[in-house]
């Protein structure tokens, strides 16, 4: 081998060293770089999937938020329902009352409200046929020193119980009138009752 040939093997050995060389050192960039790659990739997917889960959990607990909400609102719904009922029911029973019970009822009532004893009492249109009389008679028994109570030539749209009029004046006692006023003073009773 001549000295050419030595020194182009020489160069040759050299350069294939120096190819393995960077070879090996840029397949170790990439091996790095893959890795860092891939650990930022896994890091990354693990951040998305945790934010993922945390949003679903927090869709989750606002529906069950909205839920519980309508629950609620549907279990008033029905107690104000069921309440509406007992009161339609209480005046049903009142107006069903046998005759004797409801003329005094009436009377009752009249006698209570008059302010002056002459009054004219206002009913219902079947009340005044069937009862009328019968109520101011008793009415007129029961204010103190008697009263001058009439029966009112006119009627009104009323379920039951009565008006007391004095000229431009009246004075609200039909059944329906005081159920409400009834309801209205109940009102915190029956929601403790209802509503714990």
């Amino acid at each position: 081998m001549n000295g050419i040939e030595k020194i182009t093997e020489r160069i040759i050995q050299n350069a294939e060293q120096e190819l393995a060389e960077i070879t090996r050192e840029a397949r170790e960039k990439a091996e790095e770089i893959a890795a860092r790659y891939a650990d930022a990739a896994r890091k990354e997917s693990r951040e998305i999937l945790s934010r993922g889960q945390g949003a679903a959990t927090e869709r989750i607990e606002r529906l069950e938020g909205v839920a519980m909400l309508d629950t609620r609102k549907l279990e008033l719904s029905v107690k104000q329902e069921l309440l509406e009922r007992a009161f339609d029911t209480a005046l049903d029973r009142i107006k069903g009352l046998p005759e004797k019970d409801y003329v005094l009822l009436l009377a009752r009532l009249a006698a209570k409200a008059s302010r002056s004893g002459y009054e004219e009492v206002l009913l219902s249109n079947e009340d005044r046929l069937k009862v009328g009389e019968t109520v101011v008679r008793e009415a007129n028994g029961l204010i103190p020193g008697g009263g001058h109570l009439t029966l009112a030539e006119d009627f009104r749209a009323i379920k039951g119980g009565l008006l007391l009029r004095d000229e431009d004046i009246e004075i609200n006692c039909t059944l329906e009138s005081l159920i409400r006023q009834l309801r209205s003073e109940m009102a915190g009773e029956l929601a403790g009752i209802l509503f714990d």
